[in-house]
């Protein structure tokens, strides 16, 4: 209200509120919605096994590159048709078309697979530097919640949670680039499609068991911090 009153006061309040009550509940229902649950994780790896036996069988890159494609507007289409979030396939749209360009430029299957390889790459350093600092990207998550995007640092039980959530989301990016670099270099397409399916959402999901193994044994509250410019005695 345009006085100030309770009402507003109320309202504000309402709208600090996260929620979720506890660090642990927050960074689940954080991951969950990342990956889009089993229906994401499906959308994201069904392009990828399309390119994989196309190529498996024909050593045909555009028809590989067709074939991830249009299983992807399958999988779109059938989004639009069920009137549901189309974020997860435009995702892997969107992989494609990096992947398409990397592969048609050089005209190697194997460099379809190059751009993942980079974000991974790009991905375990950062992930791992910040964890090696003491500022671990996870912190930040709890940040934006609480509207205090530092003050989880001043918890030390906080702090070394998120460290450790952290590395456990570097991990397999690290294990990925280690796996696939070789094969990449090796100009093993085939063999990089089906290490991609192997450690996509099989390796996901075992990290998300890691940390949910973590983060089911403790409760860490979340702290609002109090809205500048109020009172003591409110």
């Amino acid at each position: 209200m345009p006085d100030g009153g309770p009402a507003t006061d109320d309202a504000e309040d309402t709208q600090d509120v996260p929620t979720h009550t506890t660090v642990e509940e927050l960074v689940r229902h954080r991951l969950g919605t990342a990956l889009g649950g089993v229906r994401g994780i499906v959308e994201s790896a069904v392009p990828t096994l399309g390119f994989t036996v196309s190529w498996i069988t024909t050593h045909e890159l555009k028809l590989s590159l067709v074939v991830s494609a249009g299983l992807a507007l399958v999988l779109l289409a059938a989004r639009v048709m069920q009137r549901t979030t189309v974020q997860f396939v435009f995702n892997s749209l969107f992989g494609i078309a990096v992947a398409a360009v990397f592969a048609l430029r050089s005209g190697r299957a194997e460099d379809a697979f190059l751009p993942g390889l980079i974000y991974n790459a790009a991905y375990a350093v950062a992930l791992s530097f910040s964890a090696l600092i003491r500022w671990p990207l996870v912190g930040f998550m709890i940040g934006a919640v609480t509207g205090d995007p530092t003050s989880w640092r001043q918890d030390r039980q906080l702090l070394s949670l998120c460290t450790k959530l952290t590395w456990i989301l570097a991990a397999p990016c690290v294990v990925r680039v280690l796996v696939q670099y070789p094969l990449w270099a090796a100009h093993q397409a085939g063999w990089l499609g089906v290490a991609k399916l192997a450690m996509g959402w099989p390796l996901q999901l075992a990290t998300l068991a890691a940390m949910a193994w973590l983060l089911n044994r403790d409760s860490t509250p979340i702290e609002i911090p109090v809205r500048k410019g109020r009172s003591a005695a409110q």
